[in-house]
């Protein structure tokens, strides 16, 4: 490899390792039931908080409001996915790397 291609390829690693920290602060929102149950996950995909409104909440149907969290992590999960592919795509410009 010239030096051109390894400095190329040490600005290329600078500008991700840049945008994977950046993903930290970035965060999505998902929702399920019209927005009784709202998850806030960050582009790690790690769940930073979990709102359920009162009427979400039946002591006697559980099993809906268990539902209603899955699907609004579900969604957030679909959502951070998408914006950590967008953003750490603009960086790699289409370039296939592997887990990006």
């Amino acid at each position: 490899m010239n030096r051109n291609t390894m400095r190329q390829m040490q600005q290329l690693q600078s500008k991700l390792e840049k945008a994977q920290n950046e993903l930290n602060d970035m965060t999505v929102e998902g929702t399920a039931g019209g927005g009784v149950v709202t998850v806030v996950m960050d582009g790690h995909q790690n769940i930073r908080s979990v709102s359920i409104a009162p009427e979400a909440v039946d002591p006697d149907d559980i099993e809906t409001l268990e539902d209603l969290v899955l699907g609004a992590v579900n969604d957030a999960n679909t959502r951070a996915k998408e914006l950590a592919a967008n953003h750490l795509g603009a960086i790699t410009g289409g370039l296939g790397l592997p887990g990006f």
